[in-house]
């Protein structure tokens, strides 16, 4: 590890236990904070995060301001239950309507800034199980705390069944052997693509987003571009159990990820493509009656929004940001 780094982790890593309730309000003062959750299909575990979020850092203790739940196309009870546990429901296509809609996590994310209005912005997944608020206040920690921290993840174990470190498997099988590569200075976060992570309102809308899974390594990698490696923080929050995907789906994953590596790494003149790359991931899986195999074809292409202050015409009224008809980035 390099030296630099190592001085980072004694300097930057902090535990969720380091930062209690009290002394976050104490020094809240007038900074506003909006807990955003994307979701899709998530009835069976969002509403209890809102509602811990809402009884805890809301109506017992005024740290969060806002609590919005922007639903990206959910075809079960996920926008009823969140509205019912507490938070405000955006559907994606609500947020900057004249702009039509991109598949992807990352698409959501970026959306939101657009119908959220806190300083601080909180990311948290929506499929967390055994949710704490500490999740909250252990991200908004340093950023209150240090007016010279900017952007802060989370770190955690992630059991995978019994195996206390068996989640995480994109982490340990691309991202990490990637940072390690070519951005040793990120070689210190414990979870690059954890979905839990908080950052300044000015900072998130300065920078692109990917709009599929490869977001959280796009950010993360940009971040260190424009606000350099001592803004960045991690948080200890303890333990992370959610629902796991299989790893034909990993594998979708992994590819977005790449893709979004590779632009980054041209962007930042490290690599110079020869030939076109194709963005295309073919799996195989058996079929019902078991003869064969059947073939899946996915476009993994990195799509990727501009940072949103850079919207033409974009402004900031009654609370949310209001686009004009027609929507043009540089």
């Amino acid at each position: 590890m390099r030296p630099d780094v190592r001085c980072w982790l004694g300097r930057r890593s902090s535990r969720a236990a380091d930062w209690p309730l009290p002394d976050l309000l104490a020094r809240k003062g007038a900074t506003t904070v909006s807990v955003v959750l994307p979701a899709r299909d998530e009835e069976a575990t969002v509403g209890s995060i809102v509602a811990t979020i809402r009884h805890d850092l809301v109506d017992r203790a005024p740290l969060v301001d806002e609590v919005v739940v922007v639903d990206s196309g959910s075809t079960d009870r996920t926008a009823a239950v969140a509205a019912a546990s507490g938070a405000r429901v955006v559907h994606r296509d609500d947020a900057l309507p004249e702009l039509p809609a991109l598949p992807g996590k990352g698409e959501v994310l970026w959306r939101s800034l657009a119908v959220t209005t806190g300083d601080l912005v909180v990311f948290v997944d929506a499929d967390l199980t055994e949710f704490s608020a500490r999740f909250v206040t252990g991200l908004l920690g340093p950023l209150l705390s240090d007016p010279t921290v900017a952007f802060v993840k989370g770190a955690y174990d992630r059991p995978l069944g019994a195996a206390r470190g068996g989640g995480g498997r994109v982490t340990e099988l691309v991202a990490r052997p990637l940072l390690n590569l070519h951005w040793p200075q990120l070689a210190g976060f414990v979870q690059p693509l954890g979905g839990e992570y908080a950052a300044r309102r000015e900072l998130l809308e300065a920078l692109p987003f990917a709009t599929g899974y490869g977001v959280e390594l796009g950010l993360l990698v940009d971040a260190l571009d424009r606000v350099g490696l001592d803004a960045l923080a991690q948080v200890d929050l303890g333990e992370r159990r959610h629902r796991h995907r299989d790893t034909a789906a990993l594998g979708l994953m992994s590819s977005e990820i790449l893709q979004t590596a590779m632009d980054r790494l041209e962007r930042q003149d490290r690599i110079v493509r020869l030939v076109e790359t194709a963005p295309r991931l073919v799996q195989f899986r058996r079929p019902a009656d078991g003869e064969g195999w059947a073939v899946d074809v996915h476009d993994v292409r990195a799509r990727e929004r501009p940072p949103i202050a850079r919207l033409v015409g974009v402004r900031r009224s009654a609370g949310r940001i209001d686009a004009p008809s027609t929507l043009s980035t540089p």
